[in-house]
């Protein structure tokens, strides 16, 4: 079965806390507004606070479960920034089921001869460290909760890398390997590492890559919200250790998410 063709009982992530980040737009905001949707407690987690409130307030009239707003950016943000999150979330919530990495950053496409260090470290930053730190800091929630995911979304580009992509690729190289040591880690443990590239999808960092190319023949990110529901939940409660790939051309759906 095509792990995307899932379709999730109802509440199957009831009473769950799940923690998304990039949750602001696109993927992010996709990811969480369907976890809500089953029943989860959404922590949002994103760069702009405008974005994220609009999001709780999508969520709220969604009639899911009241989500918390964590406003954060990931170039900046110092390591204890990341401990001082997992302190509240065990503080607010007592537990995290789930920690979703959405958030990615793409400045422009550059020969590597052309690059300069301030766009490799912050791509690096975003891309790699942050997802790192915030993973380390909330290790500890994940792993004395009951059945709980981790997942990295990564990129066709993270396991080929094709010219131009510069720092972007290399991070998520990265991200698929930081999956694959934890996933080794955690073996013996509550938590369930893998990681997904969803395929291109009609998203900004899509059009920062290609802003000539028609965004329609792209499917939107709520065509991919199944396998991340999948892994979240239950049903998913053998699959760790590995590197997902969604196919676009089983995915296309011309069914727009409410209020998007």
């Amino acid at each position: 079965m095509n792990i995307n063709d899932y379709q999730a009982p109802p509440h199957s992530l009831k009473d769950r806390v799940i923690l998304v980040t990039g949750a602001g737009d696109g993927l992010g905001r996709a990811v969480a507004r369907a976890a809500a949707a089953q029943g989860a407690s959404l922590i949002l987690l994103g760069r702009t606070t405008a974005k994220l409130e609009q999001v709780y307030d999508q969520i709220e009239s969604d009639g899911s479960p009241q989500p918390a707003i964590f406003p954060l950016n990931l170039e900046t943000a110092a390591a204890n920034t990341y401990a001082d999150l997992a302190d509240v979330i065990a503080e607010e919530f007592g537990a995290l089921h789930g920690l979703v990495h959405c958030a990615a950053q793409l400045r422009l496409l550059s020969r590597i001869d052309d690059y300069d260090l301030e766009t490799w470290n912050q791509l690096l930053q975003v891309n790699l460290t942050a997802p790192f730190l915030l993973t380390q800091a909330c290790l500890p929630l994940l792993k004395t909760a009951d059945r709980s995911s981790l997942i990295f979304t990564s990129d066709s580009l993270g396991r080929r890398a094709k010219a131009y992509w510069g720092a972007y690729a290399v991070a998520k190289f990265g991200l698929e390997g930081l999956m694959q040591v934890l996933a080794d880690e955690l073996e013996s443990s509550p938590v369930r590492v893998n990681s997904i590239d969803p395929g291109p999808l009609r998203t900004n960092l899509r059009k920062t890559a290609y802003p000539a190319e028609d965004e329609l023949q792209h499917p939107p990110p709520e065509s991919v919200t199944p396998a991340y529901l999948h892994l979240l939940g239950a049903d998913g409660a053998n699959i760790h250790g590995q590197a997902i790939s969604l196919s676009p051309q089983c995915l296309w759906s011309d069914q727009r998410h409410p209020g998007t």
